[in-house]
């Protein structure tokens, strides 16, 4: 892997992370404020928040199996 690709995979892993909790926010928002009122939204964010998680994860796996230079 060329470094340039590794720099755009790392600016990947950190935007991935972002966006991981940003949705982890979104269901502690839904948490401290809306429930039990909006119990049914429970699952639709709790899965947002795991398919968020889990490719950041993925990405991030990837990134350090990338041996340093």
């Amino acid at each position: 892997m060329s470094e340039e690709e590794r720099k755009e995979l790392e600016k990947e892993v950190k935007r991935l992370k972002r966006l991981a909790a940003e949705e982890a926010g979104k269901l502690h928002d839904l948490v401290e404020e809306r429930l039990p009122a909006a119990y049914e939204e429970i699952p639709a964010i709790a899965q947002a928040t795991y398919d968020a998680c889990k490719a950041w994860a993925e990405a991030n796996a990837r990134l350090n199996s990338i041996p340093s230079a």
